[in-house]
């Protein structure tokens, strides 16, 4: 359970850094509290968790053909899957994610990517277990 929450806590993590400006096609409407992007954050780890398995599984023969850049197409789709989730109960948590086009999903998802694996690293969790690893 504590993996889990610290999962929520990485992903709402990544989209505040990718909606904070760093990227201009991606951004947070509505209200920018810390509810939202949590919210955000499990829905992203749920879409991640859920529906990319299954993606992966059904691409599977064309990320071998292009030599895996197809993965950059898929995790762009994960990230707009998350903005059209997050516009569905935008009257629920008082904001949503937008994201503009798919380009700038591909984009975001290549530096959702790299925060997510400094962030684990720096928190100690294992891909394994989702557990914390202990650093000593």
């Amino acid at each position: 359970m504590r993996g889990f929450i610290l999962r929520v806590v990485i992903n709402a993590i990544i989209i505040w850094v990718l909606a904070s400006g760093i990227l201009p096609g991606i951004r947070v409407i509505g209200s920018n509290s810390v509810v939202v992007f949590a919210v955000i954050g499990l829905i992203f780890g749920i879409v991640n968790g859920l529906v990319k398995p299954l993606v992966n599984l059904l691409t599977c023969a064309l990320t071998l053909l292009t030599f895996g850049l197809f993965r950059l197409i898929v995790n762009g789709a994960m990230l707009l899957l998350t903005a059209y989730l997050s516009q569905l109960i935008e009257t629920t948590i008082g904001g949503r994610l937008v994201i503009d086009d798919l380009l700038w999903a591909i984009i975001g998802a290549i530096l959702a990517a790299v925060i997510g694996l400094m962030l684990e690293r720096l928190l100690g969790l294992d891909a394994d277990d989702q557990m914390p690893r202990d650093r000593w």
